[in-house]
């Protein structure tokens, strides 16, 4: 059972991840004080509270033109281009979890061409003053995106040691370390998580999820049923632990358990793919077929373009005796293999 670390979840974790929360922005004024107290900066500062970034990017670029070695200047730069790169992602809609964003939504090469020119920024605002912990945070961030996890560790160590009040930070951490299959040390993460923001639901998520990587099930079972009775009184909750338990549910052949998750799941996310696909495999292993098919429609009409679900339908509409279709999805399944970019390693896409 794995969750995919990276992408998705930072793009989506804060309720507005078009914006940096002022407190963080106002974190980044040590730097240098004649330039972090500029008005053209404080400007900058604004418009990306905002969500104004290409106005933002604007104005900081015509602010180094004139002042090169401005860190604040660059490392401004930095927080944009990573800023833009979440916008982009949320631009086709509005996704509230991970799973609910189609793989379509993200142009890659375009993704990735911003995060290193995020990096490229930090780099050089480095040569003229000290980053804060939540540029390195950030830095930490980008390196995750590109699946370079042995960087994005380091930066998240250091950015945690000069501020180990950041519970976002341990959250990234321990999902970074889940990555890596170093399941000890990601529950540490996410417990410490845990200790400075105890309603943080995807940080007992992945504790279940790392005590699964570890073969600790009746532990694993336990903290997920933590994670989805923790939101019990959420206006706005989360499908992540419900997908995540029935999956796991699903592994073990507990399909009717599993089914009831998935189906709250559902319920709370009608447009994530992961419950819908889910559902749809606890449906079939129940041989409960048109119910199956019926999700694996849904999940498919949705992202059009995962190989795993055409062939997942496929298979179901054999077991329903739908030949020609089945045959379509299976010829859609191959095609679009035969087209796929081998995923970064270590790095399940959703």
């Amino acid at each position: 059972m794995r969750f995919s670390i990276a992408l998705i979840s930072i793009f989506l974790t804060s309720a507005n991840p078009g914006s940096a929360p002022t407190s963080e922005l106002r974190s980044q004024q040590r730097s240098n004080p004649e330039t972090s107290s500029s008005p053209e900066l404080a400007k900058v500062r604004e418009l990306i509270e905002k969500a104004k970034f290409d106005a933002a990017e604007n104005e900081v670029r015509r602010y180094i033109a004139r002042h090169p070695q401005s860190p604040d200047g660059h490392f401004l730069l930095g927080l944009i281009c990573f800023r833009q790169v979440q916008s982009q992602a949320r631009s086709s809609g509005t996704y509230l979890a991970p799973g609910e964003l189609p793989s379509t939504a993200i142009d890659v090469s375009a993704r990735d061409a911003r995060v290193r020119a995020s990096l490229a920024a930090f780099t050089e605002g480095g040569k003229f003053g000290r980053p804060s912990a939540f540029d390195l945070k950030i830095v930490s961030l980008d390196y995750i995106l590109l699946a370079d996890y042995s960087s994005a560790v380091k930066w998240l160590t250091l950015a945690l040691q000069w501020d180990p009040g950041d519970a976002e930070a341990w959250y990234y951490l321990g999902r970074t370390k889940y990555n890596e299959n170093r399941f000890e040390e990601a529950i540490r993460a996410f417990q410490k998580c845990l200790d400075l923001r105890s309603q943080f639901v995807l940080a007992a998520d992945g504790i279940g999820l790392s005590q699964a990587g570890l073969g600790r099930n009746a532990d694993a079972i336990t903290s997920l049923q933590k994670a989805i009775s923790m939101q019990q009184n959420f206006v706005q909750k989360t499908p992540e632990p419900y997908i995540d338990l029935g999956d796991f549910f699903n592994q073990q052949a507990r399909f009717d358990e599993a089914t009831s998750l998935l189906q709250q799941a559902v319920t709370i996310a009608p447009r994530n793919i992961r419950a819908h696909e889910a559902l749809g495999k606890a449906y079939l292993n129940l041989n409960r077929l048109p119910e199956a098919q019926h999700e694996l429609e849904i999940a498919v009409s949705i992202d059009p373009d995962v190989p795993a679900l055409h062939y997942l339908l496929g298979q179901i509409y054999r077991k329903e005796g739908h030949l020609d279709q089945a045959k379509a999805e299976l010829e859609r399944f191959q095609a679009l293999k035969a087209k796929e970019v081998p995923a970064k390693s270590g790095m399940p896409l959703p």
